[in-house]
């Protein structure tokens, strides 16, 4: 009996949604404060419906919002809606906010100090001039790598009055929605998810339409980067998956759902159907993209004959850790196709010989493997151009969709 009065005092004394705090509602002015002084700003909208406080990280068009608060006295736990990263915060006034932003790694979490101002919308400061450069368009970038060997990658930006737009792509990926401005030569672009936390801050040569500056990332990231406009820019395929030679094409898997139950591409449930199989992570925010796709289309599609299966490679072997932050991605986008849990860590080096021997080398998450009706790998996709990257992400629906077409008919 003790015991249980005991908890039941904790509960109540550290509530979710409690109205014990008022915060100003509107946009503030976020920071996570590096020890260079290079800071990651971006925007928080904070409001309140019926008692109930929502947190909302924008970057462009997207807004991430969350509703899992919880409050003791002047002090919150700020959750992100998926991944294993939230804020530790003290309420200064009803206008500040102080703390830590807090992500969990695969063996320790990392920790850096946050701060957060109301009534101030502007992301980053800017003057207005008649002679200020424009960043439209699309950019043939390269970031210098530890090993001093560049790695490609593409900006593609929409300016309108000094506010700056888009995404940039890389051979594994994007770097999905990002937000800022320009002014004077200078432009600074941000974004933060909850795992990428990014700023790239450069300058514009209107003369020759070149760029250079760095992306500032995490606690101690700082990566150079030059480039130049380009209307047609390329990324190379680094990271193509195949069907080993030998084999047959078809593949033999069985893993645990998030309820426990094994489940296998050899069930009756995937005879005979399109299969569409997504390998990604709770850690991984192009998979957080893909999921929210994949998702809304196997709606659209299953009654088509379309089957979808999620392969989760997590940070640890830990099953119940992993069911935990698998959990946040299902209920935040709906997922209703099962998704499993392959209890290989997403760093083993024998991740593909312990889940999917059939192939070569899974080099990126997310990838996705499309089975046609017998059974057998009809398509291989690595990576994935997300919502924020404008065409990119337009050409790859339409490709997409051809794909299952074809493989229904």
């Amino acid at each position: 009996m003790k015991a249980f009065l005991g908890i039941f005092l904790l509960l109540i004394g550290f509530s979710l949604q409690s109205n014990a705090y008022d915060l100003t509602p509107g946009k503030w002015h976020a920071a996570i404060h590096r020890e260079d002084g290079k800071n990651i700003v971006f925007t928080l909208a904070i409001s309140k419906v019926k008692n109930q406080t929502t947190f909302s990280f924008i970057n462009g068009k997207e807004s991430l919002k969350t509703t899992d608060i919880q409050s003791k006295g002047d002090s919150l736990i700020v959750h992100m809606p998926v991944f294993e990263s939230f804020f530790r915060l003290k309420i200064i006034n009803k206008d500040s906010l102080q703390g830590d932003w807090v992500r969990n790694g695969i063996s320790a979490e990392t920790k850096i100090p946050f701060t957060a101002t109301a009534k101030i919308s502007k992301r980053f400061p800017y003057t207005t001039t008649t002679n200020a450069v424009n960043a439209s368009g699309k950019w043939a970038l390269n970031f210098s790598n530890d090993d001093n060997k560049p790695s490609p990658a593409i900006g593609v930006f929409q300016e309108k009055n000094h506010i700056v737009t888009g995404s940039i792509l890389t051979p594994t990926g994007d770097y999905r929605f990002l937000e800022g401005v320009t002014s004077g030569d200078s432009i600074l672009l941000s974004t933060f998810d909850g795992v990428h936390a990014l700023v790239f801050a450069g300058k514009i040569n209107i003369k020759d339409s070149t760029i250079s500056g760095n992306m500032i990332s995490g606690a101690k990231g700082l990566t150079a980067f030059t480039g130049k406009k380009d209307l047609n820019p390329q990324l190379p395929n680094t990271s193509e998956m195949y069907v080993k030679d030998g084999e047959s094409g078809k593949l033999n898997f069985t893993f645990k759902d998030l309820n426990g139950k094994e489940v296998s591409i050899n069930d009756p449930k995937f005879k005979n159907k399109v299969v569409i199989i997504d390998l990604m992570g709770s850690w991984c925010p192009n998979c957080m993209d893909e999921t929210a796709f994949l998702s809304d289309f196997y709606k659209k599609n299953k009654a088509r004959g379309v089957e979808v299966i999620g392969l989760a490679y997590e940070y640890t072997t830990d099953y119940e850790r992993s069911v935990k932050s698998l959990t946040k991605f299902q209920k935040k986008f709906d997922v209703q196709y099962p998704m499993l849990i392959t209890g290989v860590s997403v760093a083993d080096p024998k991740r593909t010989e312990k889940t999917l021997p059939e192939l070569t080398d899974i080099k990126m998450f997310p990838s996705t493997i499309i089975l046609d009706k017998t059974g057998k790998v009809a398509f291989i996709d690595t990576g994935f151009e997300g919502p924020g990257t404008g065409e990119y992400y337009t050409k790859f629906v339409k490709e997409f969709d051809e794909k299952i077409d074809k493989l229904l008919k």
